[in-house]
């Protein structure tokens, strides 16, 4: 059976078994643990599964294979639904095209469904293969989605080190490309904060749902894993505020630049204007001009023009206009 990629048992002390994949390992009876299936959504087997499985109704799995949804919980009974997002890290992926991750969760077993590889899941299995767990379902939920909170931890961090870059780039008045690279940061930022705010909710509403099958030490876990989920949604806040704060001072920098450019433009025209209207005067083909007989005379009138731009230049520099 392709379709099932990951089986486990996980018994009362936390000690988890991987199971045969061939087929689909039957659930414990209670008290004897729980099993963690996790399946493949893009196979089409896996829905021919959940629909023979008596356990899972036509709620569940429309829910467990969905094209899209948002990070929601439903709980229905004992029986719990939960929709989480997990970061994209797989090679030539954007990480803000989130990876959805679906859970259908009872008293003695939680089914995963994800359509891609996530990263998470992996540090998930190493985990269950080397070391203790939390022997209820409640604790190894909220010990998967601790796993996708720090996965998501160094992108968060790239964020910001790709802000300070720009900031030290417009401190050193070098603004190449600036407009267009803090423009996708801030894209980046705002759809990972789409869908991190409801994955902060739904990990809340889990942990205060009275389930035979979350202890209080599980709520401590899963509202632990809603807090990170909230660090890092006021963190993509804190970057999505400052790119705000690099293009403003972005669009200043540009707009004292053209306003620099305009000034000299001005400067250019005040000084060329009286020495257009001299010569424009001096050129006029009428009788009475001075020095027309004389061999200097156009030794003079350049000598006029340089002095009244010096006299200009003088004046524009005492009103401090250059």
């Amino acid at each position: 059976m392709n379709c099932l990629l990951y089986a486990f048992h996980i018994d009362n002390k936390g000690h988890a078994t991987q199971l045969p994949i061939d087929k689909v390992p039957p659930a414990p009876k209670k008290g004897d643990g729980f099993i963690w299936l996790h399946f493949d959504r893009r196979n089409p087997q896996t829905r021919q599964v959940l629909i023979d499985d008596k356990m899972v109704d036509d709620v569940a799995t429309r829910t467990l294979l969905a094209e899209d949804s948002r990070p929601r919980t439903i709980v229905r009974g004992m029986d719990a639904l939960i929709n989480l997002r997990g970061i994209n890290l797989n090679p030539g992926a954007e990480p803000e095209d989130m990876i959805p991750l679906r859970f259908f969760a009872q008293h003695n077993r939680v089914i995963t469904v994800c359509g891609r590889v996530l990263k998470a899941t992996e540090d998930r299995v190493r985990q269950l293969q080397n070391q203790k767990v939390s022997p209820t379902p409640g604790g190894f939920i909220a010990g998967y989605a601790l796993a996708l909170s720090d996965r998501m931890a160094p992108t968060i961090t790239d964020l910001n080190e790709q802000i300070d870059t720009l900031e030290e780039m417009l401190d050193a008045d070098r603004d190449e490309d600036a407009a267009a690279q803090v423009s996708d940061i801030r894209r980046e930022a705002i759809i990972l904060r789409r869908y991190l705010a409801p994955q902060r909710d739904a990990l809340n509403m889990l942990s205060a749902q009275a389930l035979d099958w979350i202890s209080q030490d599980d709520q401590l876990r899963l509202r632990d894993a809603a807090d990170q989920a909230t660090r890092i949604t006021e963190e993509l806040e804190a970057v999505r505020d400052r790119c705000a704060i690099v293009k403003d001072q972005l669009t200043d920098m540009r707009a004292e630049e053209m306003n620099r450019n305009m000034m000299l433009l001005s400067v250019v025209a005040a000084i060329f204007l009286p020495l257009g209207l001299l010569s424009g005067m001096m050129g006029i083909n009428v009788g009475g001009m001075p020095w027309v007989e004389s061999d200097m005379g156009f030794w003079y009138v350049t000598a006029i023009v340089i002095g009244i731009g010096a006299i200009q230049l003088f004046i524009f520099r005492l009103m401090k206009w250059i």
